[in-house]
């Protein structure tokens, strides 16, 4: 699509320079946009269209914060990522 994507098991969860080079889009449910952006409402907005009622997430770069920006990539990787994937592991001693 001519802009950089992250990819978990071959799907999408976000991709960089989405219709502006300053922005960059999540993959999130429409409740977890909706949390985010009422939470951040000067770093996140939904993408125009029927994409954003389906929970793509702009992401405003300049004025996201690095902790904001891992936990709702974390998020969108989650719901992307398989079942196997996503569940918490635990580490043997």
């Amino acid at each position: 699509m001519g802009h950089p994507d992250f990819r978990v098991g071959g799907r999408i969860f976000a991709t960089l320079g989405y219709e502006n080079e300053g922005r960059g889009v999540l993959l999130l449910s429409p409740e977890e946009q909706q949390e985010m952006i009422s939470q951040h409402p000067k770093m996140f907005e939904p993408v125009p269209g029927g994409w954003g009622r389906r929970g793509s997430t702009q992401v405003v770069l300049a004025r996201i914060t690095r902790a904001v920006l891992k936990a709702a990539m974390r998020k969108a990787w989650q719901r992307k990522a398989s079942k196997r994937l996503s569940k918490p592991q635990r580490v043997p001693r």
